[in-house]
C-alpha cells in the first residue's frame, strides 16, 4: 500500500500537528508533543520552537487540550527540568485516560516509558485537570466525543465557531493511507485494537457523511483535509495551502 502511493514502505512517516484554536478571548493548544524526549526520531519536540514562531508565548496559552495520555500527545508539558512550559493554562483529559496511564503498578511492564512520562508530564499539573465527559462543551465551542480503543479514554473533538467546525482527530487514524484506507486494520500501538478500528469507521463515517472537515495529529503537515468514503474505507482529500497571508 506504501509502495503503491509513493511512499517508502521502510520508513513510515507520522507527523505531529498541534493545533491553537483562538476562541476570542482564549487560545486552546491541543496536544503538546514528545518535549524533550527522542524516542519518535530527532526531528521531534519541536512545539515551542514553532509556536515561538507563530508569535504564541508558552504563558499565552490558556487551555491545553488532551486527546489521550501518550507521550507524543503529554510529553511537551513540562521541559527537561521538569518545570510548567504552561503556567496559566488548565488541562483537560478523559480522567480513565488519566488514571489508565500513569497508574504506578503499571511502571513495571511492557508499558513503563508510557507511564513513567505520563507521570512526570500530568501530575505535575494534577491541581489543574479537568476532566470533561462524553459529548460535552467543556470550552466554548469545544466539544469531547470519545473515541476509545487506542486507548481507553482516547477523545477526539468538535471546534465549532459561527455555523463552522472541524474535527481535530487525534490518533483516531495514524495514517493517511494505511488505517484510512484499511480502516479494520490494527495498529500494534491500540489498546484495544479491535475496538479502535470498530470506533475509526463508526467516526470516520460520520465525519465523511457530514462533510465535516478534519485536523489528524500524525498526518503529513499541518493534516487539514477532508476524508471521503471509498469501497472498503475512505480517502483523505489535503486541503490546498495558501501560501499568502
Amino acid at each position: 500500500m506504501l509502495s503503491d502511493n509513493f511512499l517508502s514502505p521502510d520508513n513510515v512517516v507520522l507527523e505531529q500537528n498541534s493545533p491553537i484554536v483562538n476562541t476570542g478571548d482564549k487560545l486552546v493548544l491541543f496536544d503538546t508533543g514528545m518535549g524533550t524526549l527522542k524516542m519518535f526520531g530527532p526531528t521531534t519536540g519541536r512545539q515551542q520552537k514553532s509556536m515561538a514562531e507563530a508569535g504564541i508565548k508558552p504563558e499565552e496559552i490558556d487551555a491545553v487540550v488532551l486527546s489521550h495520555a501518550h507521550i507524543d500527545h503529554i510529553g511537551g508539558i513540562v521541559d527537561s527540568t521538569d518545570k510548567v512550559l504552561f503556567p496559566n493554562a488548565q488541562f483537560y483529559i478523559a480522567q480513565s485516560d488519566f488514571d489508565f496511564w500513569t497508574d504506578e503498578s503499571k511502571a513495571g511492564g511492557p508499558l513503563k516509558d508510557f507511564v513513567l512520562h505520563a507521570r512526570k508530564n500530568l501530575l505535575p499539573v494534577r491541581d489543574r485537570l479537568v476532566f470533561f465527559k462524553d459529548g460535552q462543551e467543556f470550552l466554548p465551542g469545544i466539544q469531547a466525543m470519545a473515541a476509545p480503543g487506542h486507548t481507553v479514554g482516547h477523545t477526539i473533538f468538535m471546534v465549532t465557531s459561527e455555523g463552522k467546525s472541524f474535527a481535530f482527530l487525534g490518533d483516531l487514524t495514524h495514517h493517511a493511507i494505511l488505517l484510512l484506507e484499511k480502516p479494520r486494520m490494527e495498529f500494534s500501538y491500540d489498546t484495544d485494537p479491535k475496538q479502535a478500528a470498530n470506533t475509526r469507521v463508526k467516526m470516520l463515517d460520520m465525519i465523511a457523511a457530514n462533510k465535516i472537515p478534519i485536523m489528524s495529529y500524525h498526518f503529513a503537515w499541518p493534516g487539514y483535509g477532508h476524508v471521503v468514503k471509498t469501497g472498503e474505507g475512505f480517502h483523505y482529500i489535503a486541503e490546498p495551502m495558501i501560501m499568502t497571508l
